[in-house]
């Protein structure tokens, strides 16, 4: 795209149903490295129209996204190819998997790229609603993490630089004067909820055990902190040591839900969050399967699954994973490593019998899902049985017919029991990272490579 002259660009623009943009764009003179180079004011200008805005910077993103991440597949398919030999280690491919290089503390700290849609709210100096203010304190803890090195715990005058740029840019966030310490406070609860779970991170139990946090220790009533959760977005859970009758009831009543074919899915999500202590210090104890699934039979349902995920990472995995998808489907297929693997061969035999677009993009997403073990080198018997038997004990994705439209099926199974039926490869692709999270498991080391993959791009760590 880089070397693309300006009609190229007129022509990838008809190609996205973008075609009204060419006329200013050739007036413009807008090549392939100018789209490249254009901010967000530049594009405001170019385009006048709000929807257009977005659709073109999320096209830029993603054009700028899977060239990062090209190298870094390129990279590993090549060591595949080659058969992975056993001295090839996780050091190895450290080039791959690196975090962001170590960012210091300074007195003019910059503000985190906040998404579009966000910053388009922000810039008509409107005071944003519940959502958005959710997804600013987000980005701002985990910005703020980031320069900590992945520490949890940044000190005062941390706060203060954070909070005040913030201010500073985007003053009419300052609510009659009493922003500041709002959102100040707000970003420090973000911070504990984001560590609540955490139980094998030794600076944070150190520092649970320094500070008090143990259980049994009560936080105040939600209703006392109103307005600090219009500011910070979380549910309050009741604490993990509630005993008797009362975590009796929730159990109770989340099983007899599950049972009924009209379920209040409102009410569930409500009392999932009152119970995730308690079924997090199971999993993290290691209690039997099975007896996690008894008590709370939702985890079987993929959007549970999901939002189980989110609350501890807070990632959508669903969507992250349509987003991997969609940007290495190709990638993956042209790769000379799965031309001659059966998965790919089936594939292409299919893809004569199709002409709707829709169905072929379909087809070209299993294929890359199915196909990337192959990628890596690893067990592909640990990541999904195609029309085989399952006999991985570990997540592991069960597939029939994967490219028969009327006839596929997709469930993932976990200790040769299936866990849920999902619908397509994207769902069973995010069920399968999700379930290995969510249930506290090991990943293989025969598949470890892949996951590893799959989750440097869920949690966007990338190379600088």
């Amino acid at each position: 795209m880089e070397n693309w002259s300006v009609e190229q660009v007129c022509n990838w623009l008809k190609q996205r149903n973008l075609g009204e943009l060419v006329p200013k764009f050739r007036e413009e003179e807008v090549s392939g490295a100018a789209l490249l180079a254009l901010n967000d004011r530049m594009v405001q200008q170019l385009v006048k129209k709000i929807g257009h805005q977005a659709v073109l910077m999320d096209l830029i993103k993603k054009y700028q996204q899977q060239k990062s991440g090209l190298e870094s597949l390129t990279y590993c398919c090549e060591t595949a190819s080659q058969k992975f030999p056993e001295v090839i280690s996780g050091k190895n491919l450290k080039s791959f998997f690196a975090r962001y290089k170590t960012l210091q503390w300074t007195s003019s700290y910059a503000l985190p790229d906040f998404p579009y849609d966000v910053k388009c709210i922000l810039a008509e100096k409107k005071c944003p609603d519940h959502s958005v203010r959710i997804r600013i304190i987000e980005f701002l803890q985990a910005d703020m993490t980031k320069y900590l090195e992945g520490s949890l715990y940044p000190n005062s005058q941390q706060y203060n630089i954070v909070v005040n740029a913030l201010l500073q840019a985007y003053p009419f966030l300052d609510e009659d004067g009493n922003g500041f310490l709002l959102w100040k406070r707000a970003l420090k609860d973000r911070f504990k909820y984001v560590r609540r779970p955490i139980e094998d991170d030794e600076q944070v139990l150190r520092n649970k055990c320094k500070f008090g946090h143990r259980r049994g220790q009560t936080r105040k009533s939600s209703f006392a902190e109103n307005k600090l959760d219009d500011v910070q977005g979380h549910v309050e859970e009741e604490p993990a040591h509630l005993k008797g009758s009362t975590m009796d009831l929730h159990i109770k009543w989340l099983n007899q839900e599950y049972m009924k074919t009209q379920k209040n899915w409102e009410e569930v999500d409500n009392r999932m969050n009152v119970t995730i202590e308690i079924r997090r210090k199971m999993i993290s104890d290691k209690a039997p399967l099975k007896d996690i699934l008894r008590l709370f039979p939702f985890l079987r349902c993929p959007y549970q699954l999901f939002r189980e995920f989110q609350l501890l990472t807070h990632m959508d995995i669903y969507k992250k994973t349509v987003e991997i998808l969609e940007i290495y489907s190709e990638n993956i297929l042209s790769l000379y490593v799965v031309r001659n693997n059966p998965i790919n061969i089936m594939l292409q035999e299919n893809l004569k019998q199709h002409t709707e677009e829709d169905v072929l993009k379909y087809m070209k997403m299993t294929a890359a899902c199915l196909l990337l073990p192959e990628v890596f080198g690893d067990d592909s018997s640990l990541f999904a049985a195609v029309n085989e038997e399952v006999k991985a004990v570990t997540p592991v994705l069960e597939v029939k017919n994967p490219f028969n439209v009327n006839s596929c099926e997709f469930a993932l199974y976990i200790e040769r029991e299936e866990l849920a039926q999902l619908d397509d490869c994207t769902m069973a692709l995010a069920a399968l990272v999700a379930a290995f999270h969510v249930f506290n498991i090991p990943c293989p080391k025969r598949i470890h490579r892949t996951l590893n993959f799959l989750e440097s791009l869920v949690f966007e760590v990338r190379n600088p």
